[in-house]
């Protein structure tokens, strides 16, 4: 660096040197705006197909929830450095425990319709939840071995072959559908008490019991956050005994 001489006595004037480039810091993005309940055209996918509603549900959940869950796990290791898996996996489930309970209050609906909505929505943040305890044990959310294990860990199939395939016949027929438009051929009543009842099987009996009480005017204010929540802190205790011994395996390889 040059220097300009001094002149009358008055110290050198620094000569304006180019800027630095510093190397970017590399931040985790924004988080993921991923919505509270099922969307509309999950909605619709059910409704049209309800035998196939849970696993229409799983393979929405991986899309739509695991880019949320990779990005929450990322934001929270940079906001508290040395934070230890079962740590976030605990923060993770007492989230979407607490949102669980208020699951019930979501439609404000009475009779069939409300109960369809409440057990989607219950079932909609348990599977949250689960991609985030995946994420916190390193355990890739948006793979799509996800689906297989949110079906079995939320026990609509006992194991993970069954699981995949079933998942291969509703994405099969999610591709039809949107080639022919294959849905809406039932009776809307049958429709919805099928889907009520294969949704409730996902999201665990215990909040069968609640859909059934949601039927009943005055049991639900009774049954339904307990219902909801015990459920829920089930499904987070399998969750965690399932990827807390993933997480230190080799990484699995993301699917194109």
């Amino acid at each position: 660096m040059t220097d300009t001489p001094p002149v009358g006595g008055q110290p050198a004037v620094p000569t304006p040197q180019p800027p630095v480039d510093l190397p970017p810091v590399n931040l985790p993005a924004a988080p993921v705006d991923a919505p509270e309940g099922p969307p509309a055209r999950l909605w619709d996918r059910m409704r049209d197909d309800p035998q196939y509603a849970p696993e229409h549900l799983s393979l929405e959940a991986v899309r739509r929830l695991g880019p949320e869950a990779a990005q929450w796990v990322a934001r929270a290791r940079a906001e508290q450095p040395g934070i230890s898996a079962d740590a976030l996996a605990d923060q993770a489930a007492r989230k979407f425990v607490n949102l669980a309970r208020l699951s019930g209050a979501v439609s404000g609906a009475a009779g069939l319709p409300g109960a369809v909505i409440d057990v989607g929505v219950l079932a909609w943040t348990q599977a949250r939840m689960v991609l985030h305890i995946a994420a916190a044990y390193d355990v890739d959310p948006l793979h799509g071995d996800r689906a297989t294990d949110l079906l079995v860990l939320q026990r609509v199939h006992k194991v993970a072959e069954s699981a995949r395939l079933a998942l291969g016949v509703a994405a099969g027929r999610e591709r039809a559908d949107a080639l022919f438009g294959l849905g809406g051929q039932r009776p809307l009543g049958r429709v919805m008490l099928q889907l009520s009842v294969r949704l409730a099987q996902m999201a665990g009996v215990r909040a069968a019991k609640r859909m059934v009480a949601k039927i009943v005017p005055g049991a639900a204010i009774v049954l339904g956050t307990w219902a909801n929540s015990s459920a829920t802190k089930d499904l987070a205790k399998r969750s965690r005994a399932l990827y807390q011994a993933r997480g230190s395996a080799v990484p699995e390889p993301r699917q194109p």
